[in-house]
């Protein structure tokens, strides 16, 4: 999905409040990003504002996870918006988690992935606006909300089994202290992974008769959420997010939209395009942006857009393209490339 669809992301109430209580001041923030005072009365900022905001306050945080770690606890439940505040108020851990999900749908640029396997529970956080670098701190923060939100919610101190970033976290040991779990950086991608018993305890500020008054109002701002949006870009955006898991079925994607696969394939020839169509475009532009990763190999990019062999997605891409991945890459992704880098066999 396009950046355009993404121009305008809504600010974090008590954001600013938040940094108040830690000593920074407003200005000083704006300052740093780069953008005018007047910034703080708006409700929602473009893609490139609200990074520049985010930067801003890690940077003048002096670490990526310090400034996590104090505007995780700081940040008071009251000033969260309704859809979030209901979370808090779930049957348990693993009720609020999926609440939280359902939510991200509407905060864009990020999206939340929760897959139970095992005594394990993955939540992967994933970015859709992939032609911007989202701050580390952001990233970090997004995830420890998560193991917040339980841990305000149950009243235990819940730790995560593992945590992978993708990118560096400072004082990742003070982050590992925190987060009661080692921490690896680095990685392919953003995950917390939690212990799935940890999902079924009960949260301690269950109110029944509250989520009756949230989760409509949720429901109804998520269905004019996607009336807004063209059906292509909706597919499009959860075959992004599902492609890791393996090429995404019709059937799966209309299940997931609440509808049957032969609607969904009348509503895409309403808008002149198909299931395939979209699902090759989404694995094109998710493959130029992976080769971009010099962490991946071209086998892991392969798997990671939902292709089981290295030889279909070298086929696929040379269609695409015109050349082989790594001539892509080598082409494309050479600013980023250390001086050892090589591809002949990446």
């Amino acid at each position: 999905m396009s950046s355009h669809s993404y121009n305008r992301i809504k600010m974090p109430q008590g954001f600013w409040e938040g940094l108040r209580q830690l000593g920074i001041a407003s200005h000083d923030v704006t300052r740093k990003a780069g953008l005018p005072l007047t910034i703080i009365s708006e409700t929602t900022v473009s893609t490139t504002q609200y990074y520049a905001i985010w930067q801003a306050y890690s940077d003048l945080t002096g670490d990526v996870a310090q400034g996590i770690i104090r505007l995780a606890t700081v940040y008071e439940v009251t000033k969260y918006p309704p859809p979030i505040l209901a979370t808090y108020h779930a049957r348990d851990y693993r009720d609020a988690l999926h609440r939280m999900a359902r939510y991200k749908q509407l905060c864009p640029p990020e999206s939340l992935k929760m897959v139970e396997m095992g005594e394990k529970c993955m939540i992967d956080l994933e970015w859709i606006v992939t032609d911007q670098t989202c701050p580390p701190l952001l990233v970090g923060l997004t995830l420890a909300f998560l193991l917040e939100l339980g841990r305000k919610g149950t009243g235990q101190p819940l730790t995560a089994s593992a945590v992978e970033f993708a990118q560096p976290m400072g004082d990742v040991q003070a982050l590992e202290v925190y987060l009661g779990c080692p921490i690896r950086t680095g990685g392919s991608r953003n995950r917390l992974t939690l212990h799935r018993k940890d999902l079924d305890l009960p949260f301690l500020t269950y109110n029944e008769e509250l989520l009756e008054i949230l989760s409509p109002a949720l429901d109804h701002t998520l269905h004019e959420y996607k009336v807004n949006r063209s059906m292509s870009d909706i597919v499009k955006w959860i075959m992004k997010r599902s492609l890791s898991a393996g090429c995404p079925e019709v059937q799966t994607v209309a299940k997931e939209l609440g509808m049957s696969d032969r609607t969904l394939q009348r509503r895409l020839m309403d808008e002149k395009t198909s299931f395939v169509h979209l699902l090759t475009q989404a694995r094109h532009e998710q493959a130029r942006m992976y080769l971009t990763d010099l962490s991946l190999n071209i086998k892991e990019v392969a798997f990671l857009i939902g292709y089981e062999d290295q030889n279909s997605f070298y086929r696929a891409f040379r269609a695409w393209e015109g050349v082989t991945p790594a001539n892509w890459r080598s082409k494309h992704a050479e600013r980023y490339a250390k001086p050892e880098d090589t591809f002949t066999g990446r």
